[in-house]
């Protein structure tokens, strides 16, 4: 059932993905940057909260009156503070669920990964806590009606000495204090989350917390606007003395408010104890197959970094040799944080398939998916090559699912991700004469699976990141496709351009001949033997 939800999540993101793609640029796909526009939203919701502070009154006649002196005395100043820091925080909301559901569609949750999304938890809670305090600040009558489900839905729990709902049943019973506390949690809730949030990113290498500037600035315009067309108003002054009726629900923060106040406490506590244990077991439901992390063969490593520079989590560092090697350092795998996607082995300077009269054991590689086995692979599906325009398909298992491709002009070679591939294979396909052609597919573009399997390869193809691409490989023979999981037609239609591309250029002699020992005569080995 969960992987059939899993699933069907998935494709949602998918298909939103490509329709965004027709509107953005890549790097701009508001799905592909949820975390980082979470943490723009963060920070737009904190400068905004410091200025209104400034203007802000904590007393129980004072607090509405000055809020109703920041939205309508100072409207062209403070008002629009006020409605960024009430629609920043209704978008950290939905950024914030879209990239849980996300990671959730993409299975980023379960395995070595169950850490992240344990720490992003609390996180969320203590968004929802904030975001309600914040609600009762502004006391006008949506601030009384969250005020009493709140405190009598805690009163359910039996674990205040009074029932703290009492302090709403008349406006003598409430003073000054309370705001006073409640800005403390405001401030305070928001600071342990930025807190949580630093443990959260523990594991993940180069976390992207900040988005591309120009979709940043259009999500900035885009809420600037709002405040214009649409301010944020309070709904009348608070009076414990009326029912707060009726009120206009902030349906971000306060969804659950109508049934915590019509159904038993028993009953919506029970049911959230039952949600939040069951989110948090969520990465064991059911347990990941763990694949075997990847090894270190020290007498092949030379301690030049490259993989502990490119692994996206952090899974690998570098420590004090294990033998006599004379390099100053060596590779060493946390096998716990490991996720196998093999990033690292492409990334070695000796995963060269070249490598004929000695055996292929690059610095690190891949229990399950070694170096030497993706060469016998490049060389089979070279077998089944036949004609012009020939080509070989390198892909990962996260994206376009490389079955179905042309008989006899394509073949697949597939990957645990693209970062795998080492950009010597492509020289080794088109030196050697296995294929005419290479193209290397996947997950969307920024959209990789394991965080930076695209862009590392761009860059390595690009000659901007080691280990380069050998300058005299033809680009031309070589071509991308970033279509993810939907992008079946789009990459069968490349292959076929491609193939009749190929096809019409003039043939290239490999540039490497297999190296072939001439046969010794007797007369060789009978001097030698003398």
């Amino acid at each position: 059932m969960i992987n059939t939800l899993r699933r069907s999540v998935r494709a949602v993101f998918d298909g939103g993905e490509a329709l965004l793609a027709k509107v953005f640029p890549s790097q701009w796909n508001p799905l592909l940057n949820l975390s980082a526009l979470s943490f723009l939203f963060y920070w737009v919701i904190t400068a905004s909260g410091i200025y209104l502070y400034i203007f802000f009154d904590t007393g129980v006649e004072q607090a509405y009156r000055s809020v109703e002196y920041i939205t309508q005395e100072q409207w062209y100043a403070a008002g629009i503070m006020r409605s960024m820091h009430r629609y920043a925080s209704d978008g950290l909301v939905l950024t914030m669920l879209l990239h849980v559901l996300r990671e959730f569609g993409l299975d980023r949750y379960r395995g070595v990964r169950w850490f992240s999304w344990v720490t992003g938890i609390p996180v969320a809670m203590l968004v929802f806590v904030a975001g309600i305090s914040g609600y009762w600040l502004v006391w006008d009558k949506l601030a009384q009606y969250v005020a009493i489900v709140s405190t009598e839905w805690l009163d359910q729990l039996r674990i205040f000495g009074a029932p703290i709902a009492r302090n709403f049943l008349s406006p003598e019973m409430l003073d000054s204090r309370f705001f006073t506390l409640m800005m403390f949690i405001h401030i305070a809730v928001p600071l342990i989350a930025l807190l949580i949030l630093w443990l959260h990113l523990q594991r993940i290498a180069k976390p992207r917390i900040n988005p591309p500037r120009g979709l940043a600035f259009g999500t900035f315009a885009s809420l600037l606007v709002l405040c214009l067309v649409h301010p944020a108003v309070s709904q009348g002054p608070a009076n414990l003395s009326e029912v707060p009726s009726p009120v206009g629900l902030d349906w971000f923060y306060l969804p659950a408010f109508p049934l915590l106040e019509t159904m038993p406490g028993p009953v919506t506590w029970g049911a959230a104890a039952a949600i939040l244990i069951m989110v948090v077991a969520l990465p064991w439901l059911p347990p990941l197959r763990k694949p075997k992390a990847a090894v270190v063969d020290p007498a092949n490593c030379n301690g030049c970094r490259r993989c502990y520079n490119d692994c996206p989590y952090t899974a690998i560092a570098m420590g004090q040799r294990s033998d006599d090697m004379p390099f100053a350092a060596q590779a060493v795998v946390d096998p716990s944080l490991c996720v196998a996607c093999g990033i690292c082995a492409g990334a070695c300077p000796r995963a060269t398939p070249f490598r004929k009269r000695t055996e292929l054991r690059p610095g690190i590689d891949l229990p399950e998916l070694t170096t030497a086995g993706v060469r016998s692979a490049v060389e089979r599906a070279a077998a089944t090559l036949q004609g012009k325009g020939r080509i070989i398909v390198f892909g990962c298992t996260s994206g376009v699912p490389l079955d179905g491709l042309p008989p006899g002009t394509a073949a697949s070679v597939p990957l645990n991700c693209i970062g795998q591939l080492a950009p010597s294979f492509i020289d080794y396909v088109l030196s050697m004469g296995l294929a005419d052609g290479v193209v290397l597919t996947g997950c969307t573009e920024c959209g990789c699976r394991a965080r930076f399997g695209i862009e590392w390869t761009e860059r390595r193809l690009a000659r901007e990141r080691h280990p380069y691409l050998r300058n005299g490989v033809p680009l031309e023979r070589t071509r991308t496709a970033w279509v993810g999981r939907r992008g079946r037609k789009k990459l069968l239609a490349l292959i076929g351009r491609f193939s009749d591309e190929l096809a019409a250029m003039p043939p290239s002699e490999p540039a490497y001949e297999p190296i072939r020992r001439p046969p010794r005569t007797v007369q060789e080995k009978d001097t030698v033997d003398a």
